[in-house]
């Protein structure tokens, strides 16, 4: 066992050949290599692979023995400094080892059919690799010093992946915007580290948990200095794992490929941040200044990440502000000090996650042969709607990673998220009612994204379709304003995408003719007399597998967490798996669960879950049932008191949501502006003051150079006169001032 343990440094460099291969191979033999471009995903997939049956293997064996092994060797000494770097395998590095590689396997194996007609195949292949290695290296770090140096390789992958369609003005702005967020954490986390250092004088996570602890026992440390550090290593989790406010970049990054979307989002750079938390738990719980504040802007992330999901109309800036949210819950239950909890939700989230956004590019990949290569039109979910006959398994797919999110028994996110719940309830009711509330906003806006997209209000029945014959548009309205009648399919775009809200409730019904509807079936093949659409149609097996094998992630990886009777006493995998760990952090306790007090919890957190549900569906209902809904919903506004302005509280909800909290805003006209107010102001300075004195101190001495050769004759007798004249000058000054 601990021959297999000495080699697990292996791990982090399994996915770099393909990186290294495709960038020597672009070098050196550039139309060798663009010509063989399909077989390198192949060996991707392949050394993923391994390093995933590696990672199993340890994971299997941590649970038969349950030990954490550490390997280091120096690297530098230097009088008193030694700077060490290994690897350490653990519970947490075994979590992590294998989300990153299963999710990355899937992503990879999508990826081959999604990206096979985009240019830049062979690079995507290149980051994504580079990516997953950078990624593996994280999570196996031994000290704080190696996990800046991986920190920083993820960051800069990031901004790859994102910025990958570089010409593209707004993706080349979402990938700076990206990096510069993160630069603002990652100055925090060295900082952090650096100041622990200090105190302790070790980069080592044993011996800096050791040595700290001592010193927090014995008063020997300033509490004010260490909160300020621990706060900066928090800083640098708040930025890559998008928690307020340092979350803006999130939603940005979906301008990059979907396939990167679901690697990032999942079980990638956002983890991180919850990574790097967990593993400085043991830490963090000497200062209840930063539990305190971690669980709070846990709870803050949560809320406003689903108010924000609440009004998008772009179906991956939803899943990314969902994904904010449930962020907000993993780590608010790490500010609770519940660490199993915490993780147990990373894993079924991720999974879920990870299914979502490969459904969602699924669904992007039938749009885009219909409204043409625009992500404004082939994301916006107001576009689509009755997709269903079209892509049945993505639908179910899609359906069942939904359900899971919500927190629906018995799909996987369920018993994580109840537990995180029932511990919030534990430590603070105000935030367990704010969860709890939360819960049921996560229900509403994914079932608005799942109703919109596969039922939606938005249809164009292409059913019995004739030259002559016209078909309609079904427009419920969405937020107020009466839309206009429109005829054209361009016309309608142009009104989506545009800053006109959508109104909300309407019974208008618009007029497609017959040019509408051939646009909408110009990919047409015929097959003898018949002819038949392929657009949209259902994805390849290559792009459907993943979506399956996630589907049986999201089903059943919650089983690990769901605590069955051993003895007497109830103790699950994942408690078992995490023991060394969760003995770091609290080495007396014992986990054990009544199972009729955890169904009763669980029927407050399900029955919010529902009502979210149940409000989706009145407001984004099938259009064959609209009339049914619209009465409903009359017959509810009705009855509002007259002294609540219900138009407007809508208004301030939809606006609050689309313009994203006015955050952005907020950073634009005080951070952006200000910095270039000050860039100029700099500018200024430098050009006309620092610039002015060296340029004028040159320009006088070439005026005064410029009048003094004309003196310089040659003649004795001039010099001699001039010389005679300044010493009289001189002594009729000097006799003057006696």
């Amino acid at each position: 066992m601990e021959h297999t343990y000495q080699y697990a440094w292996i791990i982090p460099f399994l996915p770099l050949p393909v990186t290294m291969s495709i960038g020597f191979g672009l070098l050196l033999v550039p139309t060798a290599t663009k010509n063989t471009r399909r077989m390198w995903a192949f060996p991707s997939v392949l050394l993923l692979s391994i390093a995933m049956a590696f990672s199993a293997n340890l994971a299997s064996q941590q649970i038969n023995g349950s030990f954490i092994y550490q390997y280091l060797w120096s690297w530098t000494i230097n009088n008193d400094f030694s700077l060490e770097f290994g690897y350490l395998i653990d519970p947490l590095t075994s979590i992590m080892s294998i989300l990153i590689t299963t999710v990355g396997i899937m992503v990879l194996i999508y990826s081959d059919n999604y990206m096979s007609h985009d240019q830049g195949y062979l690079r995507f292949f290149a980051y994504m690799s580079f990516s997953n290695a950078s990624m593996l290296g994280l999570v196996t770090s031994s000290n704080l010093i190696q996990i800046h140096i991986f920190w920083e390789l993820v960051g800069m992958c990031s901004y790859l992946l994102i910025g990958f369609w570089f010409t593209r003005p707004i993706a080349a702005s979402a990938c700076q915007k990206a990096f510069l967020t993160n630069r603002v954490g990652d100055f925090g986390l060295l900082l952090g580290i650096l100041g622990f250092y200090w105190i302790t004088g070790s980069f080592e996570f044993r011996d800096l948990f050791e040595t700290f602890n001592k010193l927090i026992d014995n008063n020997g440390v300033n509490s004010l200095f260490a909160t300020l550090c621990a706060s900066l290593l928090f800083v640098g989790a708040i930025a890559k794992s998008a928690q307020f406010p340092l979350h803006v970049w999130l939603p940005d990054a979906m301008e990059g490929p979907t396939p990167i979307s679901a690697l990032i989002h999942a079980a990638t750079m956002v983890a991180a941040g919850i990574f790097l938390v967990a593993r400085l738990l043991p830490l963090f719980t000497g200062i209840p200044y930063i539990m305190n504040l971690i669980s709070l802007i846990g709870v803050i992330t949560l809320l406003l990440g689903a108010t924000l999901a609440l009004a998008q109309r772009d179906i991956k800036r939803s899943l990314a502000y969902s994904t904010m949210s449930q962020l907000g819950y993993i780590m608010l239950a790490l500010g609770l000090g519940s660490y199993r909890a915490a993780l147990f939700h990373l894993i079924t989230h991720a999974y879920s996650k990870a299914l979502l956004f490969l459904g969602s590019g699924s669904i992007i990949h039938s749009m885009e042969p219909i409204v043409g290569y625009s992500p404004e039109k082939s994301q916006n979910m107001v576009l689509m709607g009755g997709l269903t006959r079209y892509v049945p398994i993505t639908r179910t797919t899609f359906l069942l990673g939904t359900l899971s999110l919500c927190g629906i028994p018995p799909l996987a996110c369920f018993w994580s998220k109840d537990e995180i719940l029932n511990e919030s309830w534990l430590y603070s009711p105000i935030f367990a009612i704010i969860a709890c509330f939360t819960t049921g906003l996560t229900a509403f806006y994914m079932f608005r994204v799942y109703l919109l997209t596969f039922e939606g209000y938005l249809h164009v029945h292409l059913k019995n379709y004739s030259g002559t014959q016209k078909s309609s548009f079904y427009s419920i309205s969405l937020w107020g304003k009466k839309a206009p009648k429109m005829t054209n399919i361009n016309l309608l775009f142009s009104t989506m995408n545009n800053n006109e809200r959508v109104p909300f409730f309407s019974k208008n019904t618009y007029q497609a003719d017959g040019n509408v509807i051939n646009r909408m079936r110009n990919f047409s093949t015929r097959f003898g007399k018949k002819y038949t659409s392929r657009y949209p149609h259902e994805s390849d097996n290559t792009m459907l597998f993943p979506l399956l094998v996630l589907v049986v992630f999201t089903l059943f990886v919650g089983s690990i967490g769901i605590p069955f009777g051993q003895g007497g006493i109830d103790f699950d995998l994942l408690s078992k798996w995490l023991t060394p760990s969760k003995n770091l952090l609290h080495p007396n306790s014992d986990y054990s669960v009544d199972w009729y007090e955890f169904l009763t919890n669980a029927i407050p957190s399900v029955s919010i879950a529902f009502f979210g549900i149940f409000i989706a569906s009145i407001f984004y209902g099938s259009v064959y049932s609209s009339l049914k809904n619209l009465d409903l919903i009359n017959s509810f506004v009705k009855i509002v008191p007259k002294g609540i302005f219900l138009d407007q509280i809508v208004n301030v909800i939809y606006n609050w949501s689309y313009n994203r909290g006015y955050i952005d805003f907020f950073y634009t006209r005080t951070l952006t502006r200000s910095i270039r107010g000050l860039a100029k102001l700099t500018h200024f300075f430098d050009r006309c003051i620092i610039d002015g004195i060296t340029n004028s101190v040159g320009v006088a001495s070439f005026f005064m150079g410029e009048g003094i050769k004309y003196l310089g004759g040659g003649r004795i007798s001039s010099y001699l006169f001039l010389y005679l004249s300044y010493v009289l000058i001189f002594l009729f000054i000097y006799f003057l001032s006696l």
